[in-house]
């Protein structure tokens, strides 16, 4: 490990020299980047600073413990102790801060919620988890945009897709995507029976249009009026938007603004994510890339959670934790669960480092 943290050190002087030489200042794409790097490892190399300052002095207490003055021996082997614990601390912590991060973290999301299997249930608890979100978003500092929207006329909806906007949003939600199953009786539900149906979740990292190179000649966009939940016009105009990637056939309509330009703009958004969500999984297939280290594959038909409502039960199945506080959970409590799943994907990957 001591040779990842001084390889460390010299890469941030690295950074500290690349700063303030003017090849880069004039370069303001550059400049961010360095500057944005810097900015994340600072800390990091704080403590690194730290850590080996702690290595110098156990050295120089442990020198001090042999003195010939039993006062001066007896206060060293004091302060060695607290010394020894606050190396240890470190040592259990730098590990984690050593690991590559995930450069998406610090990025803006996309979420898109589908209503699955279970009819009208499956889309009013789509509607529900889509507050859910909107309450976290709420209580971590995030913006929240509906960018489109597909609702039922019982105030269900089949699908929509939310942005997500702050620092780190990615690194809160990444661990959504996956099919989520709720288990309740339905309100139209007279002999009492318990109903199973399912809402799949994809978290996608917000790209922008240098990051997703999308050639417009690959494109077809249609205009059309926009409809109301029960299938009616709500007016002549065709502000609703469509657009199609023709070489991966993806496709994303937007029809909840009245200008057809906000409703192209906000489409573009999604689809920008999706295609390049696309490429991303398209290139792990190609290289037979591990992944191990994610929790979960990220597959919309991977079953992660279940919400069992009678028993107030929440269950994330890929960490086996289970809370039995539903009802707080779902006015976007997150938190425990998230953070247990931050954690576990960490200890996944410090095992894969040090294999």
């Amino acid at each position: 490990m001591i040779d990842k943290l001084k390889a460390l050190k010299a890469h941030f002087s690295e950074l500290e020299s690349l700063l303030s030489d003017p090849a880069v200042i004039s370069d303001m794409e550059k400049y961010k980047k360095y500057s944005e790097e810097h900015g994340e490892l600072t800390p990091i190399v704080q403590k690194i600073d730290y850590y080996f300052d702690l290595l110098k002095q156990i050295e120089e207490l442990e020198t001090l413990t042999n003195d010939d003055d039993e006062e001066v021996k007896e206060l060293a082997k004091e302060e060695l102790k607290s010394a020894i614990e606050s190396k240890n601390v470190l040592e259990a912590e730098l590990p984690r801060l050593l690991l590559p991060k995930d450069p998406n973290d610090s990025k803006n999301v996309i979420l898109e919620i589908r209503a699955g299997v279970g009819g009208d249930e499956a889309a009013l608890f789509a509607a529900e988890l889509l507050r859910m979100y909107l309450r976290y978003a709420e209580k971590k500092g995030f913006g929240a945009e509906l960018l489109s929207s597909s609702y039922i006329g019982i105030g269900g909806i089949k699908e929509a897709a939310l942005l997500i906007s702050g620092g780190g949003a990615y690194s809160k939600f990444k661990f959504e995507s996956g099919a989520h199953r709720v288990q309740r009786v339905p309100e139209t539900e007279s002999s009492g029976r318990i109903h199973t149906s399912a809402v799949t979740v994809a978290v996608l990292p917000e790209v922008t249009e240098v990051e997703a190179d999308i050639n417009p000649n690959d494109l077809r966009i249609d205009t059309y009026c926009a409809s109301g939940a029960g299938g009616q016009y709500v007016n002549r105009t065709e502000t609703a938007v469509r657009i199609t990637h023709i070489p991966t056939g993806i496709v994303v309509q937007c029809q909840d603004e009245k200008s057809q330009l906000k409703n192209k703009e906000k489409a573009m958004r999604v689809l920008r994510a999706r295609v390049s969500d696309a490429a991303r999984i398209k290139q792990e297939q190609e290289v037979a890339a591990d992944r191990k280290s994610q929790v979960g594959s990220g597959d919309r038909s991977e079953r992660i959670r279940t919400y069992n409502f009678p028993q107030n039960r929440v269950t994330d199945h890929r960490i086996n934790m289970t809370l039995y506080k539903l009802d707080s959970f779902m006015e976007g409590n997150l938190d425990e669960i998230i953070d247990a799943l931050t954690v576990d994907n960490e200890t996944k990957r410090l095992t894969e480092v040090s294999e």
